[in-house]
């Protein structure tokens, strides 16, 4: 599967049709006229624009004539988050979100899809910076599952769970240092927020959270693998919702 769209009459015509592009690489120093039309157009729509040497370029290209620009492009249409929740709502249903924290690993995030997808997760919700987005090897992990589960991408994850909690949805954030997730109560309208592999959830990110939950560790290693915490939880509030407690 196809994710990268190179030089710069494709790119622009990417750019034009309205398809998800997840970022664009643009050479340093790289100002002529349909470069800059390229920034320009990619501003307005609001797509993270990273200058890199033209070396990098080279090496992503797949087919050597990259014109000093590449646009990475998703593999799957992103969702709206208010129009998704928005039909919860109408359906009678209590929103089920899972909101990602800057998860960098393809593979995890394909992994935590595929996952939600099986949870009955309604939402899912990844920021534009410093993350992955819907590429090729995340519908590879997902097995499917990025076909069925709304993936909505926003500017600022602290200001999302604003948003989740004016509609009523009580956020959790996952953190070594929150309660046992044993002892909470996950049923009703919930977003749990899952940190980034290495550092968690963000300090200001963890400060809307209405309350901080986390995972009891009995053995040596401190720490699970972002997508393998997330399952956990994810189960937890399958198993809550069907008063299996």
């Amino acid at each position: 599967m196809q994710d990268i769209i190179e030089g710069r009459n494709p790119v622009i015509e990417i750019l034009k049709s309205g398809r998800d592009i997840n970022k664009l690489l643009v050479a340093n120093g790289a100002k002529e006229g349909a470069i800059k039309k390229i920034i320009g157009m990619a501003k307005d729509k609001g797509i993270v624009i990273q200058y890199v040497d033209r070396k990098k370029l080279d090496h992503v290209s797949e087919i050597g004539n990259h014109q000093g620009v590449i646009a990475y492009v998703a593999a799957h249409e992103y969702a709206d988050m208010d129009t998704v929740l928005d039909e919860i709502e109408a359906r009678g249903e209590k929103p089920f979100v899972l909101v990602l924290d800057e998860i960098s690993d393809p593979h995890n995030l394909g992994s935590i899809l595929r996952t939600a997808d099986s949870s009955g997760v309604n939402l899912v919700i990844i920021p534009k910076r410093r993350a992955v987005g819907l590429t090729a090897a995340v519908a590879k992990t997902s097995a499917g599952a990025i076909e069925y589960v709304p993936v909505a991408k926003v500017t600022n994850i602290a200001n999302t769970i604003e948003k989740l909690k004016e509609r009523n949805i009580w956020v959790y954030g996952a953190d070594m240092n929150g309660d046992s997730y044993f002892n909470t109560d996950l049923t009703g309208s919930i977003a749990i927020v899952m940190g980034s592999e290495g550092k968690g959830i963000s300090r200001l990110v963890r400060e809307k959270c209405d309350f901080i939950v986390s995972i009891p560790m009995g053995g040596n290693v401190t720490s699970l693998n972002a997508s393998v915490a997330a399952s956990i939880l994810m189960y937890e509030v399958v198993r809550q919702k069907h008063g299996k407690k």
